[in-house]
């Protein structure tokens, strides 16, 4: 009998190595356990029995090309930042897809939110996972407190925020490592600058993503600065490897670590980030704090129930 074909759309690459690239990869994953998967940037118009599209914008040629095509047929899209907090609000090729596809797909609670009542009666939650490494035992005293935050240098990112709290830390101890490939030569220029004036900040730019997660691992806190987030799987793979966050106060953060949770900062409020630092290295009651609410966080970003949650819905839309 012939598999079941679903093609899932990245308008992302293999290469880029973003969070659209990680949630499609490891839904390709899930779903080959059942189903024949092709993964690709655009649709070519391989025939298939079902499209999972990653972004309503730039999706939107595939999404509207496959539902022109195959209007009978499930299409799935997921939103994922950028397009859930911003071009569904202005850009008529978001909004198009959001009327074309057949079920969509948020990546915290808090996403719902931003769909008109037209749209929401078809949107799911589906919490993204990460596989769990063995938190490090941190009740030894360590000469350095690590830092680190994850992602490429862009503005929906601010990596900004983060190299100037790195010239307010004043803790000798602190330390403050920023991974990601700098988009703009802007921000290539000022990483390398505050790396320059401050020896406690590094850039280490692209790393593999194994890598990547032993660096996170092996901190004490994750930083998210970003000003926009559909469900960030940096902070996924915090929590899953026992690191606690800090985090910039905007609804995509809000839903993946709860609205009580002490660690969130203003958007771009450098002094206030640099505060929070500090008072993570200083106050271990604070410390302990974020990590059980991290902690108690955990279980919904485990692989076999983000496995379950997507099969169950591809499997309801293919045997309709």
């Amino acid at each position: 009998m012939t598999k079941i074909h679903i093609i899932i759309i990245s308008p992302a690459s293999a290469k880029a190595n973003n969070g659209n690239w990680q949630t499609a990869s490891r839904w390709a994953h899930f779903l080959r356990a059942h189903y024949r998967v092709t993964l690709m940037t655009q649709w070519d118009r391989m025939p298939c029995d079902l499209m999972i599209a990653l972004h309503a914008r730039r999706s939107a040629v595939s999404i509207a090309a496959f539902a022109a095509a195959h209007p009978t047929l499930p299409l799935v899209l997921v939103l994922t930042g950028t397009d859930l907090y911003r071009d569904i609000r202005h850009d008529a090729d978001a909004q198009r897809s959001l009327q074309l596809a057949t079920r969509l797909i948020v990546l915290q609670e808090a996403g719902l939110d931003e769909l008109k009542p037209a749209v929401r009666n078809k949107a799911r939650v589906i919490h993204q996972s990460a596989r769990p490494l063995t938190p490090l035992d941190r009740s030894a005293a360590t000469r350095h407190f690590d830092v680190v935050t994850i992602g490429h240098l862009r503005d929906e990112k601010d990596p900004l925020t983060f190299m100037r709290a790195a010239a307010l830390v004043a803790s000798p101890s602190i330390r403050l490592w920023q991974i990601g490939g700098a988009l703009t030569p802007a921000l290539q220029d000022q990483a390398e600058l505050t790396q320059n004036q401050h020896r406690r900040y590094r850039w280490l730019g692209n790393m593999p993503h194994a890598a990547t997660r032993q660096r996170l691992k092996r901190s004490h806190l994750m930083i998210i600065t970003s000003i926009m987030e559909g469900g960030a799987n940096v902070i996924i793979e915090a929590i899953t490897s026992g690191v606690p966050v800090l985090a910039s106060d905007i609804p995509g953060n809000r839903g993946m670590l709860g609205d009580d949770y002490a660690g969130y900062f203003p958007v771009g409020d450098s002094p206030a980030l640099a505060a929070l630092v500090e008072r993570a290295l200083a106050d271990p009651t604070f410390y302990a704090r974020l990590q059980q609410r991290c902690a108690a966080r955990a279980p919904l970003f485990s692989p076999l129930r983000e496995q379950a949650a997507l099969l169950q819905l591809v499997d309801n839309l293919v045997k309709q």
